[in-house]
């Protein structure tokens, strides 16, 4: 186990991660204000009227939970594995409910695929650092 201290990826990953996941949670109170979905176009709003309670639930868990995750890796805690590794399957939850309801389209791929590759990313670097004896 090696105990030198994180490099500066370590730092920039958790910080942009931590940036990444903040966004999320604006997106997530957005889509809870009725006023703010009127805005949006008719299209993302009716997905999110007819969202089941389950999905919303796994999309608060994907954003809130990558936010603590990386505020934990950056506070360099070993829990933040555990709650990325929890924000990440929240994650597949999401991509698999938009996948579902929206079927292959680009736009979903690439939102909520492009979450699913920073989540995975954000819990590789936690395990990292876990292994390496940066996290205590």
């Amino acid at each position: 186990m090696e105990t030198d201290k994180p490099k500066l990826s370590y730092w920039t990953i958790a910080a942009l991660g931590l940036v990444w996941n903040l966004m999320g949670c604006l997106n997530f109170i957005a889509q809870s204000n009725p006023e703010a979905v009127a805005q949006m176009p008719e299209v993302y709003g009716a997905l999110i009227a007819s969202r089941p309670a389950w999905a919303t639930a796994a999309f608060a868990v994907a954003v809130f939970g990558g936010a603590v995750g990386c505020i934990l890796l950056l506070m360099q805690r070993r829990v933040a594995v555990q709650v990325l590794m929890l924000s990440l399957g929240a994650i597949a939850l999401t991509l698999l409910y938009a996948l579902i309801t929206a079927g292959f389209s680009p736009q979903i791929l690439t939102g909520t695929g492009m979450s699913l590759l920073i989540g995975g990313v954000l819990l590789w670097m936690a395990r990292l650092a876990a292994r390496s004896g940066w996290l205590r």
